[in-house]
C-alpha cells in the first residue's frame, strides 16, 4: 500500500471497510434502508394518554466528547431518610425503527455499532441515531423510564418502568464532568449554565458510589484495563492515547447496570422472556489462582467472585501502576460475555464479573440490537400485549448477537492493530517490556506498554502463559493485515 503521512486516515478507512466486508458485516446502508430513512421526517411524538410529561426535570446526558447518538439521560431526586430516586430515560428507538423494516434488518444483521480507529460504522443511519432517535440537547423525545429508589445503604428498592416525554437540559462529557467531580477542573460550561445542574451531578455521583460499593461487596470485579484511542492531526495518525475509566464514566456505568437489572426483573415478573447478558464462571480459574499465588495471595480452588474481588482490590492498592496489566490478564482468563434467552420459569446463568443474577442489555438501543430487542419486549409488557418475538426466534437472535458482537470486536481490534502497525513501522528492532495476554494452540500474544499495542509472539513463546511478563523485540509489521510480530528477547 502506498502511504504518506497525509493519508493515514484514508488508508485505515479502506482497511476498516475491507475487514468489515470480509467478516460478513455491512459497512454501508442499502438503498432500501436509506429510502425508509428519507420518509421519516421528524422525531416520534406520543399519542398515548398514559404518557407522562417529564420534560421539566433536570435531565442530562454524560457521554464521550464527540458522541451524538445519545441513548440515556439521568436525573436524581432526594427523598426522606437519605434515599434517592434515580430516573434513567432510554431513547425510544423502536418508535421509529419498526420491527421487520429494512432499517431493522440492517441493525439485526450487524447487531452493533462498530467503532474502528478510522471510522465509526453505526448500527442505525445517523439521521436517526444522532438526531431523530437521539436524546439530543434541548430536544423533546419519547423515552422509556426506569425508576429506582436507592436507599442510603445502596440497595435498590421500589422500582418502576413507564413511558414519558423528556428533554435533555445539558449535554455533558465524561472527561469534563470527571475532572470537576475530582476537583481537577472547572464545572463544565453546560452544567454551570443550567440552574441546579451542578448539585444534581453531585447527587448522582454520590448515589453511584453507593451502588458501586454494594456491587463490590457482592463480588463485582474491580477491573481497570487500558483502552487505546487513536490521535489524529488532520488525517495523520500521530499517537495512540491511553483512555482510562474515570468518575463520570463509572457514574453512568453504575446507573446502567442497575437499570439493566431492573429491566430484567421487570420482564421476568411479567412472565416475559428476555435476552440476558451472562458471563459464566471462568474455565481458566486455575490460571487465575496461579497468578494470585505468584503475588503471594491465595484464592480458593473453585471460582469465587467475592474472593477474586478481594484480591483485586488489594492489588490495586499495593501496585496501582501494574494493576491494569493484572486486570487485562484476568479479563482474558475470565472470557467473554454472551447472550442467552431466559424463558419464564427458567433461570439463566448470572454475570460473574458484575456479581448479578438478573441482567440484560436495554440501555443503548441506538448502538446495540439486543437493547432494541429488550425495548420491544418492554413496550409489549407495559402495554399488556403479546411478546414481539417467538421463543425460537429469540434463541436464534441470542446466538447471532453473540457471534456478531464477537466479529465486531475482532474488526475493531484488527483495525486498531493496523493503526498500531503504522506507528510502529519505524521502530523495527526496538525492545519493549510486555505482558502475555493470550496463550492457546493458535499462538501467544503480548502487549507492550507504550504505545499500548498487542501483537503476536512468533518466537520464544514456549512455556509462557497469560499474565507472564517478558522482554520482546519488534521484528515485523504489516499495516494492511494488522499484524505486529514480536520475538522474545534473546530467542532465535
Amino acid at each position: 500500500m502506498q502511504r504518506n503521512n497525509r493519508w493515514h486516515r484514508h488508508d485505515l478507512k479502506a482497511i476498516a471497510r475491507r475487514v468489515m466486508t470480509e467478516r460478513g458485516l455491512l459497512p454501508d446502508f442499502s438503498p432500501a434502508v436509506m429510502g425508509e430513512v428519507g420518509r421519516i421526517q421528524k422525531a416520534a411524538a406520543n399519542g398515548d394518554p398514559e404518557f407522562r410529561d417529564m420534560r421539566e426535570l433536570l435531565w442530562c446526558s454524560i457521554d464521550n466528547d464527540d458522541s451524538r447518538d445519545l441513548d440515556q439521560l439521568t436525573v436524581a431526586e432526594p427523598l426522606p431518610g437519605g434515599a434517592v430516586k434515580i430516573l434513567v430515560a432510554i431513547a425510544d428507538v423502536d418508535a421509529l425503527v419498526k420491527q421487520g423494516s429494512a432499517i431493522d434488518g440492517h441493525a439485526r444483521h450487524n447487531t452493533t455499532s462498530v467503532y474502528t480507529a478510522a471510522e465509526i460504522f453505526p448500527m442505525l443511519p445517523e439521521q436517526l441515531s444522532t438526531d431523530l432517535t437521539s436524546l439530543g440537547d434541548g430536544e423533546d423525545r419519547m423515552a422509556i423510564i426506569v425508576e429506582m429508589v436507592v436507599q442510603e445503604s445502596g440497595e435498590v428498592v421500589n422500582t418502576a418502568l413507564y413511558r414519558a416525554t423528556v428533554r435533555n437540559k445539558a449535554k455533558l462529557a465524561y472527561n469534563g464532568v470527571a475532572a470537576w467531580l475530582d476537583g481537577q477542573g472547572p464545572s463544565p460550561d453546560r452544567a454551570a449554565s443550567v440552574p441546579g445542574m451542578e448539585s444534581q451531578l453531585r447527587l448522582q455521583d454520590g448515589v453511584a458510589q453507593r451502588l458501586k460499593d454494594v456491587r463490590h461487596r457482592h463480588g463485582a470485579l474491580s477491573l481497570e484495563t487500558i483502552q487505546a484511542r487513536p490521535v489524529f492531526e488532520g488525517d495523520m495518525l500521530t499517537d495512540l492515547a491511553v483512555e482510562r475509566t474515570n468518575r463520570a464514566r463509572a457514574l453512568i456505568e453504575d446507573f446502567m447496570i442497575a437499570a439493566n437489572g431492573v429491566t430484567a426483573r421487570y420482564l421476568e415478573g411479567r412472565g416475559f422472556p428476555s435476552l440476558r447478558r451472562v458471563l459464566r464462571s471462568p474455565e481458566r480459574w486455575a490460571r487465575i489462582v496461579d497468578l494470585a499465588a505468584g503475588l503471594a495471595e491465595r484464592l480458593p480452588p473453585e471460582p469465587d467472585a467475592g474472593a477474586l474481588e478481594t484480591f483485586l482490590a488489594k492489588r490495586r492498592t499495593a501496585d496501582p501502576l501494574r494493576f491494569p496489566d493484572l486486570s487485562l490478564a484476568v479479563v482474558k482468563l475470565i472470557g467473554r460475555g454472551e447472550y442467552v434467552v431466559e424463558l419464564p420459569g427458567q433461570t439463566a446463568p448470572g454475570h460473574f464479573g458484575l456479581a448479578v443474577q438478573a441482567y440484560t442489555h436495554a440501555t443503548a438501543p441506538n448502538r446495540r440490537f439486543p437493547d432494541l430487542i429488550a425495548q420491544r419486549l418492554l413496550k409489549a409488557a407495559l402495554a399488556g400485549r403479546p411478546g414481539p418475538y417467538a421463543n425460537t426466534e429469540l434463541q436464534e437472535l441470542a446466538l447471532h448477537c453473540t457471534e456478531a458482537e464477537d466479529i465486531a470486536t475482532k474488526v475493531e481490534r484488527q483495525v486498531g492493530k493496523s493503526a498500531a502497525a503504522l506507528l510502529l513501522e519505524p521502530r523495527i528492532g526496538e525492545r519493549f517490556d510486555a505482558l502475555v495476554t493470550g496463550a492457546s494452540p493458535k499462538g501467544t500474544w503480548v502487549r507492550i506498554l507504550q504505545p499500548p499495542v498487542e501483537g503476536k509472539l512468533v518466537r520464544g513463546a514456549n512455556g509462557l502463559d497469560v499474565g507472564d511478563q517478558v522482554h520482546v523485540e519488534l521484528i515485523h509489521t504489516d499495516v494492511e493485515q494488522g499484524h505486529i510480530d514480536f520475538a522474545r528477547s534473546g530467542s532465535r
